[in-house]
C-alpha cells in the first residue's frame, strides 16, 4: 500500500383520574401516555467499527480520526487544504476504482446519515445532475449521476456513489467513484475497505457534522517510502466539492 502526502419527547403521565373523567379509562390514557418506541438503529454488521470495538489498532494505519487496513496494491490519498494544510479526506485507490472517507461529529440520540443523504440529492439535481436512493450491503446509499464541463465546455456525466454509515456520536461517508460507483463486483473491495474502518470519535465536544481530524501517518509502509510525495488533490473523477451537502459546518474546503 503506497502512501500519498501531500427528541425522543419524554412525556409526563397526566393524571388517569382526570383522564377518564373525559372518557378514557385508566389503562387506555395510560397507553396513550406511553412514549412511542425509537425504532432502533441499523445494526453496523462486520463494520466500520468504533474505536471502542476493536482492541487497538490491530495492524491498521493511524490516520488520526479513522483507523485503514491496506489491501495488496491500494493506494492511498491524503487530501490537504491548500490554506490550512488540514488533511480533511482520505481516498483509497485499487484500480481504476476509489473510495473517499470523510469521518464527521454526530448527535448522541440519532443519526444524521438520512438528512445528509436528502441534502446531497438535492444539491446535485439543481446543478442538472441525477440521483437514485437506494439501499446496499451497508444500507441506505445515493447513487447519482454528476453534472461537470468538458474541455469543450460540452456537460458530461459521471457515476457517484454515496454510502453513509452512522455510528456512536460519528457518521462516515464514503464517496465511491469509477468502475465501483456503477458495478457491484467491482465496488465489493472498496466497500471492504469501508467495513474494515475504525473511526476514532474522541471523547471532546464537537457540533454535528463536524470534520473530524485526520493527520498524516507518522511511519509509513516502508516498502511503499520511496513512493511518498506532495498530494493535496482527490482521486482521479469528479470532485465532491463541486457541491455543497453539507452547508453549516467549517468542512466546506476546496481542495486545489
Amino acid at each position: 500500500m503506497g502512501i500519498f502526502r501531500r427528541g425522543t419527547k419524554d412525556t409526563s403521565a397526566d393524571n388517569l383520574d382526570s383522564t377518564a373523567a373525559d372518557g378514557q379509562t385508566g389503562q387506555e390514557a395510560a397507553a396513550a401516555d406511553t412514549p412511542k418506541p425509537v425504532p432502533a438503529k441499523p445494526a453496523r454488521r462486520g463494520g466500520p467499527f468504533d474505536s471502542s470495538e476493536v482492541k487497538g489498532q490491530e495492524g491498521r494505519l493511524d490516520l488520526g480520526a479513522l483507523w485503514l487496513t491496506g489491501l495488496p496494491g491500494m493506494e492511498l490519498r491524503l487530501e490537504v487544504e491548500e490554506g490550512t494544510q488540514n488533511v480533511v479526506g482520505v481516498t483509497a485507490v485499487l484500480g481504476e476504482s476509489a473510495v473517499q472517507l470523510q469521518a464527521f461529529a454526530a448527535p448522541r440520540s440519532e443519526g444524521i446519515w438520512e438528512d445528509i443523504r436528502s441534502e446531497i440529492a438535492a444539491s446535485i439535481t439543481s446543478q442538472g445532475g441525477t440521483c437514485d436512493k437506494t439501499s446496499g450491503p451497508l444500507g441506505p446509499e445515493l447513487r447519482a449521476q454528476m453534472p461537470s464541463h468538458d474541455p469543450n465546455g460540452r456537460t458530461v456525466f459521471s457515476p457517484v456513489r454515496f454510502v453513509g454509515v452512522d455510528g456512536p456520536r460519528w457518521f462516515l461517508r464514503a464517496v465511491l467513484s469509477g468502475p465501483a460507483a456503477v458495478d457491484d463486483d467491482a465496488a465489493s473491495t472498496m466497500l471492504d475497505v469501508v467495513r474494515a474502518t475504525v473511526v476514532v470519535r474522541g471523547d471532546e465536544a464537537m457540533a454535528p457534522r463536524e470534520l473530524l481530524s485526520l493527520k498524516l501517518p507518522e511511519q509509513p509502509d516502508p516498502a511503499g517510502e520511496d513512493a511518498l510525495q506532495e498530494d493535496a488533490s482527490s482521486a482521479d473523477g469528479p470532485s465532491i466539492d463541486d457541491f455543497k451537502p453539507f452547508e453549516r459546518g467549517p468542512e466546506i474546503t476546496e481542495i486545489h
